[in-house]
């Protein structure tokens, strides 16, 4: 994992910081090709340059994004911006399942809209997978 990201997780106060660090070792053992860095202040994970899933520590919860997490079909995730993207937020470590982590990372890499090219074709995406 990259060393920017633990050094987010250790800026949280505790409680947030094990959901940040499970989150962040999770994702790395089931994307262990994705690149990880931390991309407009937070922490996210890249496959072949495209934006997947990542997390950011809100005022009352940490927040879990798919970018495209809309087209997974799964009612735990909620919509989130104006795209294709879906969040679930925590508020305590206890309530990350990882078993269905587990299954929203695996169709983050099965489905995917093609958010690295979103700029060059002005706003308009196109499904990837």
């Amino acid at each position: 994992m990259n060393p920017d990201i633990q050094a987010y997780n250790d800026a949280r106060p505790p409680a947030d910081k094990a959901i940040c660090d499970l989150l962040a070792q999770q994702i790395c053992l089931q994307l262990p090709d994705a690149e990880n860095k931390i991309w407009h202040g937070h922490p996210v994970w890249f496959l072949e340059g495209n934006p997947i899933v990542g997390y950011s520590k809100l005022k009352d919860s940490v927040r879990l994004l798919f970018w495209s997490g809309q087209s997974f079909d799964e009612p735990d995730l909620q919509p989130g911006g104006s795209f294709k993207a879906a969040e679930i937020r925590y508020t305590v470590v206890t309530a990350v399942d990882i078993k269905t982590l587990k299954r929203w990372l695996k169709k983050a890499t099965i489905i995917q809209w093609d958010y690295k090219n979103i700029v060059k074709r002005k706003g308009i995406l196109e499904r990837l997978r």
